[in-house]
């Protein structure tokens, strides 16, 4: 008799825009393609908010189906300093926890059939080998940051050096390419990272897997989409956007109750994920930009930091105390009638989804992004690290969702007077109105793609027929 259900095993690395996705392909992989499914997660600050989420599983299925493997916290104060990128903490963690991950599996009555592991987890791909499990890389961005990255590692220096040290642009097979003012700061310290070479060792690694599971859909991004197959290195499967459910929960009552007060799109969100910050000077342009456009607003507000714009990233706080005290003088009591400020978090799906947001300011994380197309939010686009800013241009630019922060000044301040104009121009003004019809499209678009017979949908159903495969393979020994 032939086995039906895969056993998928999942290994996520530390961090929301890692976490989240992974989170829901688990999810999605329960409910919708019939699979077994365990997650095993390092611990960190995220993992018991992350782990109880996932403890949860998806209405109608199986309660076995979905499990949860803690990992040991991982200690790396040996292998990296504390002034160290955030990059650099992700890779020495996952580097260290390979070997916790193998003795779980190896523990395991029921082997998983597959295993999927983000960017950061390639090390534990051998694993997969070693236990004869299909093994596939979850990109948790777009697909025309990944075939950036995947040309990086491949062309000569001299190509690197015209585009890192002459700011011309890199030209991407088949893709739009990328300009300099837009590139990866991995890039940009090329060849003094060491996480550059990491880079290339990642992108080896990925190259030798069962495929590459990207959260993005065919619809969205035709072009870098058709660029990476014709490429025919590794089968690619888009199959986002996999982004988080509406789930209602009274930590958030007193921020939905101000909501519902707010008459229908004329609220502007304003949040900067869950790692981002901004100068002590930033968060006075902000402040200010939002009350001089007089609009609405909910502000999702961190302590500045003048060293790192990813200050905040793999910890649930950064220190703060809920005081305020560092917006400008009597910025709470002239805006209290049109504002709402929150320290350090909000139920961002939830927020989202309201019917009184019309606009959504974001650092322009994946998830961010996705969170908001598939919520039908216009954006300001306003990236801080990572692949943010070519999320950023490719939203701007290709999709025509969003408009984008300029720095305006030497110091690469954004004025008072540019975050005025963009407030105004994504909630009020005529000029705006592409952008708000342009996202009601894309919303559409994304609910297309994961409903049944949807591109994204049929193929995680092949994805989970591959694993079928594979199973009964190994259940009659050939």
């Amino acid at each position: 008799m032939e086995a039906t259900k895969p056993h998928i095993a999942l290994l996520a690395s530390p961090g929301m825009g890692h976490l989240i996705p992974v989170l829901e392909l688990a999810k999605r992989l329960v409910s919708h393609q019939s699979s077994k499914v365990t997650v095993f997660i390092v611990a960190t600050d995220h993992a018991s908010i992350v782990s109880s989420q996932l403890l949860q599983p998806p209405a109608g299925s199986d309660g076995d189906d979905l499990l949860v493997v803690l990992l040991p916290f991982i200690d790396i104060s040996d292998m990296v300093g504390s002034g160290v990128s955030y990059v650099r903490k992700i890779e020495a963690t996952m580097l260290r926890s390979v070997l916790f991950f193998r003795i779980e599996i190896s523990k395991m009555e029921s082997r998983p059939t597959a295993l999927v592991v983000d960017m950061f987890g390639t090390d534990a791909l051998g694993v997969a080998d070693e236990f004869n499990m299909l093994k596939f890389v979850f990109v948790t961005s777009n697909a025309w940051f990944f075939a950036y990255a995947l040309h990086t590692t491949e062309i000569d220096i001299k190509e690197i050096d015209e585009h890192v040290k002459n700011r011309k642009p890199l030209k991407i097979p088949g893709c739009r390419p990328v300009m300099f003012e837009d590139t990866n700061e991995t890039l940009l310290n090329y060849p003094n990272d060491p996480s550059y070479e990491r880079f290339k060792d990642i992108f080896i690694k990925m190259s030798l897997t069962d495929g590459i599971l990207m959260n993005t859909w065919d619809e969205l991004e035709p072009t870098s989409l058709k660029a990476l197959r014709d490429t025919r290195k590794v089968p690619i499967y888009p199959i986002g956007p996999l982004v988080r459910p509406i789930e209602k929960s009274v930590l958030c009552s007193g921020i939905m109750n101000w909501l519902n007060k707010q008459p229908e799109e004329s609220v502007i969100y304003v949040s900067f994920g869950s790692g981002g910050t901004l100068s002590i000077q930033q968060v006075i342009e902000l402040s200010w930009g939002l009350e001089l456009s007089q609009q609405r607003f909910l502000w999702v507000i961190r302590p500045p930091t003048e060293k790192d714009a990813a200050g905040a990233f793999l910890t649930l706080t950064n220190g703060s105390d809920g005081n305020l005290d560092y917006l400008p003088d009597g910025f709470l009591a002239r805006t209290h009638d049109r504002g709402l400020v929150v320290p350090m978090w909000a139920p961002q799906v939830e927020v989202l989804n309201h019917p009184s947001i019309g606009g959504f300011l974001t650092h322009c994380g994946w998830n961010s992004t996705l969170e908001s197309i598939a919520n039908g939010v216009p954006m300001i686009a306003w990236p801080l690290y990572a692949e943010q800013k070519m999320n950023a241009n490719m939203l701007t630019e290709d999709i025509g969702a969003s408009i984008q922060a300029a720095a305006m000044e030497s110091d690469g301040l954004v004025t008072r007077g540019e975050i005025r104009s963009m407030i105004r121009k994504i909630l009020v003004d005529h000029e705006g109105r592409n952008i708000r019809a342009r996202i009601k499209e894309l919303k559409n678009s994304a609910a297309k793609a994961l409903a049944e017979g949807g591109s994204s949908y049929n193929i995680l159903f092949q994805l989970a027929e591959i694993c079928i495969q594979h199973l009964n393979t190994k259940a009659f020994g050939a």
